[in-house]
């Protein structure tokens, strides 16, 4: 077959304008039809470069439905297709104007924010409708929970040293021994073993979460996923989602104590406070809506970091250079994530003044 990208179609068609017998050329291939019904016969010649072939006279078969011209020369076929956008014959009439956002694509960031709220409202929905992939969440809450207990302890032990410093140094030249514990229990229940932990995860966990997918998302197993018969978001993401939102209250927890732990030895060590008092002043202070408060903060940071982080990595594009963009951008994301959060759940949840030092 040989098709009008090869050859350029001349069209010779009998004048009824002039007296004597004369051809009319029609170059134009989409003239083709508007001629066909004025002049059933033609004689087509066709014409390749400037070298002109041989006249024959062959009926010009019409098809209809796909509007192809099929032209016998030389024993072969050849095919002309007539596209139905070009029928105005005016050629200076201006083309339709375009819409007004046919061209605009939304900015990049923009969808992947709106990607994060879709994923979270899919995983809600699962969730409610217990579709679970148990095996994938129990090795995701492994990987959350007690592989990241090390360095958690060593994080809340330093910071709650380092607050025991600048604490008791003021408090002894006031006179306020007794309310050096409360004042670090308070501390540390509502802010800062929550939100020291939740850092930890989105750097150990957040990451790691971004570069799986993202790498599964360049290199299409997530589409063999589906393929497959396979939901992502059951397979991959909820098991993630439900790991963090499960294993952070613990890990704070833990932090807690240990920070509180580290903070008395500090005390009755070198500042001469004795353990007892600072137990004592700490048991005092603590309410138990100090402790479910920081679950609570513990279990939203938890979903703001795998939502996050999953969001940012299916949504990765550019190869191995793009999976680096993702995975720095999910944990820069999180963190601002987790500072906002905490900032309106502190506000809902303590507002007020507090009396929780009145009893020291």
């Amino acid at each position: 077959m040989q098709t009008a990208a090869h050859h350029s179609i001349t069209c010779y068609l009998p004048s009824r304008y002039h007296s004597t017998k004369t051809w009319m050329k029609i170059r134009n291939p989409n003239q083709i039809q508007t001629q066909l019904s004025k002049r059933p016969n033609l004689i087509i010649g066709a014409q390749n470069g400037q070298k002109f072939g041989s006249f024959i006279r062959p009926t010009l078969f019409l098809d209809p439905k796909t509007k192809i011209f099929a032209i016998p020369d030389d024993g072969h076929l050849s095919s002309v297709c007539v596209s139905e956008d070009n029928k105005n014959p005016n050629p200076n009439q201006e083309p339709d104007p375009e819409p007004l956002f046919s061209k605009w694509s939304p900015p990049r960031y923009l969808w992947r924010g709106l990607s994060v709220f879709i994923l979270a409202g899919q995983v809600i929905i699962r969730i409610l409708k217990g579709k679970i992939h148990w095996i994938n969440t129990l090795q995701q809450l492994e990987r959350v929970g007690p592989k990241s207990v090390g360095v958690c302890l060593l994080t809340s032990a330093f910071v709650g040293m380092a607050f025991t410093i600048q604490f008791v140094r003021e408090f002894t030249r006031l006179g306020l021994n007794r309310a050096v514990g409360g004042v670090l229990a308070l501390a540390f229940t509502r802010e800062l073993s929550p939100v020291i932990t939740s850092i930890i995860v989105a750097g150990r966990i957040g990451s790691a979460f971004a570069a799986e997918l993202g790498t599964m998302q360049v290199s299409e197993q997530i589409d063999t996923l589906r393929v497959l018969d396979t939901d992502p978001v059951d397979y991959l993401v909820t098991p993630r989602v439900i790991a963090s939102c499960v294993a952070l209250p613990f890990l704070t927890l833990i932090c807690f104590t240990v920070g509180m732990a580290s903070s008395a030895i500090l005390a009755d060590g070198v500042y001469g406070i004795s353990i007892n008092i600072i137990l004592d002043s700490a048991q005092r202070a603590l309410r138990s809506w100090d402790i479910i408060s920081a679950m609570i903060k513990s279990q939203v940071f938890g979903g703001i970091i795998s939502i996050v982080s999953c969001a940012w990595g299916v949504t990765t594009l550019g190869g191995a250079k793009g999976v680096g963009e993702s995975t720095t951008s999910a944990v820069v994301i999180s963190l601002v994530g987790i500072f906002i959060a905490d900032f309106l759940l502190s506000y809902w949840f303590f507002q007020g003044a507090g009396d929780s030092l009145k009893n020291l």
